[in-house]
């Protein structure tokens, strides 16, 4: 797990509190921005995968060179 991934896990934790408490509380505004929050924590948890992903195709590429 890298940073990105990491991160984007807290955002959408964080997120899904604030929607959950704007539930509660009726508070539109709040659940708006919490799930936007969760929204863009997937995306960065995403981006996070994918930078690890191609980190590994690289590496494999270049044990395979050296081999």
């Amino acid at each position: 797990m890298n940073k990105d991934e990491l991160e984007g896990k807290v955002e959408r934790a964080k997120g899904y509190v604030k929607e959950k408490v704007g539930k509660a509380t009726d508070d539109p505004d709040l659940e708006a921005e919490g799930a936007g929050q969760r929204d863009a924590g997937a995306v960065q948890e995403n981006v996070g995968k994918a930078r690890r992903k191609v980190g590994d195709a690289v590496k494999k590429l270049g044990d395979a060179i050296k081999d």
